[in-house]
């Protein structure tokens, strides 16, 4: 599985990706128009919802501590859960095994992370956060068809992966 990495070690590449990574760290600003009034707006780099959203994050497999069994993880999409499960989450859909598994993640994190930021988490973000519990409920062995992820493990989530 792909997860992007913090800058430290994103810049650990060769001399061409690292110019690269250099450029889409850069915070910029950006002029916008508002009730015909001028104000400069804050763009942040974040992961793009480049692709079909069934490839944002690849096939991955998750050992268990416990049993040492080893699980087969895809993911397949996302989805606004207020509206389909009247939560207030966004939901995320994998195969563990085959079996459908969904990971409802709090939308009040993601309400903290713009305020904090200034951006909204991009679905590519959201999916990374989503595979990360996942990966952290399997390999304690804890396999659920729903996991409700907290507002909490959400914003946990988001510093350990790196998400800025």
């Amino acid at each position: 599985m792909w997860i992007p990495q913090p800058q430290s070690a994103a810049k650990a590449g060769n001399a061409a990706s690292g110019a690269a990574d250099q450029k889409t760290s850069e915070v910029r600003t950006v002029p916008t128009e508002t009730n015909e009034k001028q104000r400069e707006a804050v763009s942040r780099p974040s992961l793009a919802n480049a692709g079909a959203m069934s490839t944002f994050v690849g096939a991955f497999d998750v050992t268990s501590k416990l049993t040492g069994v080893t699980h087969q993880c895809r993911f397949s999409h996302m989805w606004n859960g207020i509206a389909t499960r009247h939560s207030d989450t966004i939901d995320t859909k994998f195969f563990v095994d085959g079996a459908a598994i969904v990971l409802g993640l709090a939308h009040p994190a993601f309400v903290k992370f713009r305020d904090r930021t200034g951006r909204d988490l991009t679905d590519r973000e959201a999916s990374f956060i989503a595979a990360d519990y996942l990966s952290e409920r399997l390999e304690e062995e804890d396999e659920r068809p729903l996991y409700d992820v907290s507002s909490e493990d959400v914003l946990r989530l988001i510093g350990q992966i790196g998400i800025k």
